[in-house]
């Protein structure tokens, strides 16, 4: 009788083992976690820097007019991103409760909204032309440009699959596979870059073309990578689309925390756009430079989102498992080693920026931009690496919106009317200055929501 009685009061919840989130030391955990992810993020910015190398190497106009296809490019991962981050934080927080049907299907109805997001882009890149137009009027810029944009737009669903993919194995903290998965990918694209651009090996020569089309290759390849990984590696979550029927409820929960997300994303795509119109007054070197610049950044900024990516999945199962100690000692030590790793690209933008640029078979003229430009912006690197862990913790506890409001203010309201006005003085040093103001205003912010988000949710554990 008594065995009877266990066996009905066992639940499948009871059955499963608690996930080492919710037990492993948290240094070692978030290191452990985090650092695959910070690698692959390396190596993707280190593709990111090869491959505007690559098409840097066609011409000038090339690297320009690549640069003015960045804000379409960043709002498809702004909305791919997004997504996969609404449902890996609330995956991440049903298994901490020991949810774990619910679970499956937040991960179900995050495959569909991955494919159906991409049917936007799809309709964008039919309208590459007019918007690579409204830009510059130089004809070259406007054909490179036209060209790339239309293919990474019209084969945007493997972006949208890979980022699926990746943030199902981070929801349950397999954070080592998505370095499998971002490194492969990034390699086939760096091979295919030369080969595709510069006809080698028997290939046509493509240009900008063979640029977009060796970008969309390892994409491709990452995509299949992760769905064959979490069907062989994912036990945790069961996930079969067979019978799917959306679930609007699901859905709605999986945006609560994912839209202000993708705002948050867009409104960078927002920022990139203006600053490019505000820069063009100057040269088609000033846009082409701010590129760069971009690139180079994310040299920087791409392993702390290795951090942010690990450390998400840590705080949001510890918050449904109420480990206060736990989720506190996360945060604060991923926030001490972002900052160090900011500090320490600041440094580098000081002491070689010369040799940065290089990469780019920088002119003189863009060297004359470039060196100030990566000196000044370089400064609000620390205070980034604090306000962006900081907003890890808002996104993992469901609180995005904070992030998204302290985006919002720091690059619409604050970056982009500095810039506009220091433009006014007629040199285009001024504008760079706009950088480190928008990164004080975000610290400021970051400190003032932490302090809430403290005070109603965390110390009420």
């Amino acid at each position: 009788m008594r065995f009877s009685l266990s066996k009905e009061m066992m639940s499948e919840e009871n059955l499963q083992p608690e996930n080492r989130m919710g037990y492993a030391p948290v240094k070692g955990l978030l290191l452990k976690m985090s650092f695959p992810l910070m690698i692959s993020m390396f190596v993707q910015a280190a593709y990111n820097i090869v491959d505007s190398m690559f098409v840097s190497w066609i011409n000038e106009n090339a690297l320009t007019a690549v640069s003015m296809c960045f804000p379409i490019q960043a709002l498809i991962l702004a909305f791919a991103i997004g997504t996969a981050v609404g449902m890996s934080a609330l995956i991440s927080r049903y298994l901490g409760a020991r949810h774990f049907d619910r679970a499956n299907k937040v991960a179900q109805n995050g495959i569909f909204l991955a494919f159906a997001t991409y049917l936007l882009f799809l309709l964008i890149g039919m309208a590459a032309h007019p918007f690579i137009a409204f830009q510059t009027k130089d004809a070259q810029i406007i054909e490179y440009g036209s060209t790339y944009l239309s293919i990474v737009c019209t084969l945007s669903i493997m972006v949208f699959l890979q980022l699926c993919v990746e943030r199902l194995l981070q929801s349950t903290g397999k954070t080592s596979y998505i370095l499998l998965i971002q490194g492969s990918g990034a390699i086939i694209n760096i091979i295919m870059d030369p080969i595709l651009i510069f006809g080698l090996l028997g290939a046509p020569k493509l240009g900008v073309a063979g640029a977009a089309i060796a970008t969309v290759f390892g994409q491709t390849f990452a995509a299949m990578l992760g769905v064959y990984l979490n069907i062989k590696k994912n036990t945790e979550l069961k996930i079969s689309m067979k019978g799917f029927r959306p679930d609007l409820h699901i859905i709605k929960e999986i945006y609560q925390i994912g839209v202000p997300s993708i705002i948050m994303q867009a409104v960078g795509s927002v920022m990139v756009f203006f600053l490019n119109l505000i820069l063009g007054a100057f040269s088609s070197t000033a846009v082409a430079t701010f590129g760069a610049y971009f690139k180079l950044q994310s040299f920087i900024f791409m392993p702390v989102f290795g951090l942010n990516n690990g450390v998400v999945p840590i705080v949001a199962y510890n918050y449904g498992a109420r480990k206060k100690d736990r989720l506190l000692e996360a945060s604060r030590l991923s926030t001490r080693y972002a900052v160090i790793i900011m500090t320490v690209g600041m440094l580098l933008f000081w002491v070689i920026p010369n040799v940065f640029l290089g990469i780019f078979d920088a002119s003189d003229k863009m060297l004359a931009i470039g060196i100030p430009a990566l000196r000044i912006i370089s400064v609000g690197f620390p205070l980034a690496g604090y306000a962006i862990m900081k907003g890890s913790v808002f996104q993992a506890l469901g609180k995005s919106i904070y992030s998204m409001n302290i985006s919002i203010i720091r690059q619409l309201v604050v970056l982009l009317p500095a810039a506009f006005l220091l433009s006014r003085l007629g040199e285009v040093t001024y504008v760079w200055l706009a950088f480190p103001i928008a990164e004080i205003v975000g610290l400021t912010l970051s400190i003032v929501y932490s302090r809430k988000i403290h005070r109603e949710m965390i110390d009420t554990l």
